[in-house]
C-alpha cells in the first residue's frame, strides 16, 4: 500500500496525519484524495505532491510501495 503523509494545512484539512492508500496513477489518487476528505479540495491544487522525494506527472503509476507527502505552500522569508 502507498503511505500518504500530510503536512501543516494540508494535514488539517485531511484530519489525519497519514494513510494507506491503494490507487494504481498519481492522478488517481488525487481524485480519491478529494473524494474521501473533502477539505482537501481547496489546498491540494496548491500543494506540492512529492512521491519518494520527488515531483512526478500525475500520470505516474503506483506500485504500492511509494510514500507520497502533500506539503502545502508554506510562508516565510
Amino acid at each position: 500500500m502507498t503511505t500518504v503523509r500530510y503536512f501543516a494545512a494540508a494535514e488539517e484539512a485531511a484530519g489525519v496525519a497519514s494513510e494507506t492508500r491503494s490507487e494504481t496513477t498519481l492522478d488517481a489518487l488525487r481524485d480519491a484524495l478529494v473524494a474521501d476528505h473533502a477539505g482537501l479540495g481547496a489546498i491540494l491544487p496548491r500543494c506540492a505532491v512529492l512521491v519518494d522525494g520527488a515531483r512526478h506527472d500525475d500520470d505516474l503509476p503506483l506500485t504500492g510501495s511509494e510514500t507520497i507527502d502533500i506539503l502545502p505552500p508554506f510562508a516565510g522569508g
